[in-house]
């Protein structure tokens, strides 16, 4: 047998074909939707509350509207609906000018200080993005605030020692930026992506489970009804959702070390999520059998931006944004960032990933019920010597 033989051969054919078809849907995904960091970090949406009974914050609220780098800010809104807002990601950043902070500033009082609260129970891009941004911000602030008070306090050269010193250190602490982190995550990558690994760990281990249960299903036709082999598949699926879910946060535990209540949460979340990535990707298995495995790795692949672990929906380009409403992914991820590090209910994403499932089941059985054809179903000879000892007897 020649090697150019071997070539045409049906396994060497679609090895050449994968290896191109995934490196183009790899880079031809990744590197589009990665385009978006930097480029669409001014679409993140943050709020300027200036509550300040003096000059001081509304100058600053309005230099900040200006030359901040966002297009959706937020000034209408009270600092109690903004943190709430925070809360839930729907904003990226709070900046609270306090009441009295004009006064303190007058008085050189360390207290004058702006609030910059960050939340960091979401995408990774965003937490990094705004805590640069609000160390420049702050750095600024402090030179413009402590030349001020050196102007205003410093009139007089001729003036002793001791209070001289008392002044330098009055305008030393003019202005101390006041930087909140909600909803902190340890320290470690491994805790950041944890959220990301247990969905993908629950999505690919059930893309590859539904190759394997629809081919069962293929194969078993004829030896029972499709509604029965249907069931099977389900339940099979279940069985396999307990057990790898239970496997896959014991592994978690032990290296990411959560909190020891959430475990039976966490289980039942990535139970759920394994039946709902099965079904989600069984649609394509049940439609064009093996074919169909080729077109859930683009898929997989889109959902690896779309699930909002690296950059939020105000961030992703359309097709991208589109793809994070109906992919349990991104309902999975965000659930557990809630549950992990948050302060929210992971409820609503919940019930939007159980949603997301719902309605993919009932394509499959749609699918199996109108697309597949129906077979007679063969009796084993075991069943038949059955029968006939029956009526025999």
């Amino acid at each position: 047998m020649k090697f150019t033989a071997f070539l045409k051969t049906r396994g060497a054919t679609a090895a050449i074909f994968m290896g191109i078809f995934y490196a183009v849907a790899m880079l031809g995904i990744f590197l589009p939707g990665y385009t978006a960091i930097p480029g669409n970090v001014d679409k993140l949406p943050i709020a300027i509350i200036n509550d300040d009974a003096g000059q001081n914050g509304a100058m600053i609220a309005e230099n900040l509207k200006e030359n901040l780098p966002f297009k959706d800010i937020e000034t209408d809104i009270t600092n109690k609906q903004a943190l709430k807002d925070l809360e839930h990601n729907d904003l990226a950043l709070v900046v609270h000018i306090p009441k009295t902070f004009s006064e303190n500033i007058q008085k050189g009082e360390a207290s004058s200080s702006i609030d910059f609260t960050i939340n960091e129970a979401g995408a990774t891009v965003v937490s990094s993005t705004m805590n640069a941004i609000v160390t420049e911000i702050n750095s600024q602030l402090s030179t413009q605030f402590s030349q001020q008070t050196a102007q205003g306090v410093l009139m007089n050269f001729n003036v002793p020692e001791k209070q001289a010193a008392e002044l330098a250190e009055k305008i030393e602490k003019s202005y101390v930026g006041n930087v909140v982190t909600i909803n902190e995550i340890p320290d470690g990558m491994n805790h950041n992506m944890l959220p990301m690994f247990l969905t993908m760990a629950g999505y690919v281990g059930a893309m590859i489970g539904a190759m394997q249960l629809v081919g069962a299903f293929r194969a078993s036709r004829g030896k029972a009804s499709k509604t029965r082999l249907f069931t099977y598949v389900q339940m099979a699926a279940l069985l396999i959702a307990v057990v790898s879910s239970i496997i896959a946060v014991g592994v978690a535990y032990l290296i990411d070390k959560p909190s020891g209540d959430l475990f039976f949460g966490i289980v039942g979340q990535q139970i759920l999520n394994y039946m709902v990535c099965f079904n989600f990707t069984a649609i394509l298995i049940f439609l064009f059998g093996e074919g169909g495995m080729i077109l859930n790795l683009p898929i997989l692949l889109m959902q690896t931006i779309a699930n909002g672990a690296t950059i939020t929906r105000d961030m992703m380009h359309s097709p991208y944004e589109w793809m994070s409403h109906i992919s349990p992914m991104y309902y999975s991820v965000q659930a557990y960032f809630a549950n992990l590090f948050g302060s929210i209910s992971p409820s609503p994403y919940i019930w939007s990933m159980a949603a997301v499932g719902a309605v993919a089941m009932l394509i499959n059985m749609a699918i199996v019920a109108f697309l597949q054809k129906p077979m007679p179903v063969q009796v084993s000879e075991t069943e038949v010597e059955k029968k006939a000892a029956e009526i025999t007897a």
